[in-house]
C-alpha cells in the first residue's frame, strides 16, 4: 500500500489533536443514550475515525464505508464535533479520489438520506424543528459530497483541457516537422534541377578540354564552361534571393515558366544536344492560343513542374545519351498537360557525368505532387531504342 499523502498525514493528526483537547475541556455534543458508557468512550470514534482520514486517497470508498459505521457508533457516546467534521471530509474525498462510478452515486445517495431522514424526523417528531436534524444530515453528508463532485468535475474539465492543449501542440509540432521536411524536399528539387544542368555541362565539356589537344576545341570548351558557370552563379544567387527571410535588398525572383522552354532548348544546343522543341498545343492551338482564349496562364505549379521535368531530361541527356536528337513536345490534350522527352539510348560517345538518381526522383516527385502521372525508362523505336520521359499534369489540380 502506498504511503499516505503528508496532507492526509496532517488532517489526521490535527483532527486527533482537536478532538483530545474538545475532550479535555469537557466539551460535548449530547447526553449519550446509554448513561453507563463514560464521556471517555467518544475519544475511540474519534481516533479511529482520524486513523481513516490517512486511507481518504488511497482507499476513498473504503474510509468513507468505515467512517459511516463509526459515525453510528459515535451516537452511543458524548460525541465530539471533530469526528463529524472528519466524516464530513471523508465524503468529500471519496467523491474526489473515489471511482467515477462512485463520485456519481455518493451525492445521489447522500442526498437521498438526507431527504428520507427529515421526511423520517418530521412524521416521528411531529415538531417543525425536527427540519434542522435533516439539515444538519445534510450539512454532513451530502453537502461534502456535492463539494467534491462540483470540484472534480472541474478537476477533470482542466485536465482534459491540459490533454487537449498537448496533443494540439504534438499535432502542431507535426505539422511544423512535415512542413520543413517537404520545403526541404522541395528546395533539394529545386537546388538539383538548377544547378545539375549547368554542372554537368561544365563536368563534360571540361573533360573535353583536357584530354583533346586542339586550341580550337578547348577554347570552344573553355566558352560553354565559362557560360554555364555564369548561368549556375545566376541560378545559385536567384535561390539565395527565394531563401532570405524578410529582406528588402532581394526581391523574390518569380518561377521558371513555360516561356522559358525556348531558351532552355538553346542552352542546351550551346552545350552539345540536337534538341527540337514542339508545343505545346491544344487541338492544333499554340499555349498563346490557349491563353487568349481560355486563361491568362497555366497554373503556375504545373508550369514550375513542366519546365523542371524538362530541364532535367535535357540534362540526363547531355550526360547519359547516346549521339542524336533529341525532341521535346508537350501537349494539352483536356485538362492534362502532357510532357514527352525522347533521346537516343545508349553509350554516349564523348566525356560523360556521373549520375546519382535523384533527377529522375526529383521528377517523379513533382508530378506526384500534382496528382500526375510519370514513366521514365528504354523504349522500342523506328529509329532503335530510345530513353522514353513521359510526365502527364493535371491542370485543375495544379491550381491549387
Amino acid at each position: 500500500m502506498p504511503r499516505p499523502h503528508r496532507v492526509d498525514v496532517l488532517i489526521a493528526v490535527s483532527g486527533l489533536l482537536g478532538g483530545f483537547g474538545l475532550w479535555g475541556l469537557g466539551i460535548g455534543l449530547r447526553t449519550p443514550p446509554f448513561p453507563a458508557l463514560p464521556d471517555a468512550w467518544l475519544l475511540l470514534p474519534l481516533v479511529l475515525m482520524s486513523a481513516l482520514e490517512l486511507l481518504r486517497r488511497t482507499l476513498p470508498q473504503t474510509a468513507l464505508a468505515l467512517g459511516t459505521l463509526l459515525l453510528v457508533a459515535d451516537q452511543l457516546t458524548p460525541g465530539s464535533l471533530v469526528t463529524i467534521i472528519l466524516f464530513a471530509d471523508l465524503a468529500y474525498a471519496a467523491v474526489l479520489y473515489g471511482s467515477p462510478a462512485a463520485a456519481r452515486r455518493i451525492p445521489w445517495t447522500t442526498g437521498l438520506v438526507t431527504v428520507g431522514s427529515t421526511i423520517g424526523f418530521l412524521a416521528w417528531f411531529q415538531e417543525p424543528e425536527a427540519v434542522l436534524l435533516g439539515v444538519m444530515i445534510g450539512l454532513v453528508g451530502f453537502a461534502p459530497a456535492t463539494t467534491g463532485a462540483i470540484v472534480r468535475n472541474h478537476r477533470d474539465a482542466a485536465e482534459t483541457a491540459r490533454l487537449r492543449a498537448e496533443q494540439t501542440a504534438l499535432l502542431a509540432e507535426m505539422d511544423r516537422t512535415q512542413a520543413v521536411t517537404a520545403e526541404r524536399a522541395r528546395m533539394a528539387r529545386e537546388l538539383h534541377d538548377m544547378v545539375a544542368n549547368h554542372l554537368s555541362a561544365i563536368a563534360i565539356h571540361s573533360t573535353a578540354a583536357l584530354s583533346l589537344d586542339d586550341p580550337g576545341t578547348t577554347r570552344d570548351a573553355l566558352g560553354v564552361i565559362r557560360e554555364n558557370s555564369v548561368e549556375g552563379l545566376a541560378e545559385m544567387r536567384r535561390l539565395i534571393g527565394l531563401l532570405r527571410d524578410g529582406s528588402d535588398d532581394h526581391e523574390p525572383a518569380a518561377a521558371p515558366t513555360l516561356d522559358g522552354l525556348a531558351a532552355l532548348a538553346e542552352q542546351a544546343r550551346a552545350n552539345g544536344l540536337d534538341v527540337t522543341l514542339d508545343g505545346p498545343s491544344l487541338d492544333g492551338r499554340t499555349l498563346a492560343d490557349h491563353r487568349r482564349t481560355r486563361s491568362p496562364r497555366l497554373p503556375a505549379p504545373v508550369e514550375l513542374a513542366a519546365y523542371r521535368i524538362v530541364q532535367e531530361s535535357l540534362t540526363n541527356a547531355l550526360k547519359h545519351a547516346a549521339p542524336g536528337p533529341v525532341h521535346v513536345a508537350l501537349s494539352l490534350p483536356g485538362e492534362t498537360l502532357t510532357v514527352t522527352v525522347t533521346s537516343p539510348f545508349g553509350d554516349p560517345s564523348g566525356p560523360r557525368a556521373p549520375g546519382s538518381g535523384a533527377g529522375l526522383v526529383g521528377m517523379r516527385e513533382r508530378a506526384s505532387l500534382l496528382g500526375g502521372e510519370f514513366e521514365a525508362g528504354p523504349r522500342e523505336d523506328a529509329d532503335g531504342t530510345i530513353w522514353y520521359v513521359r510526365a502527364a499534369l493535371p491542370v485543375e489540380g495544379g491550381s491549387e
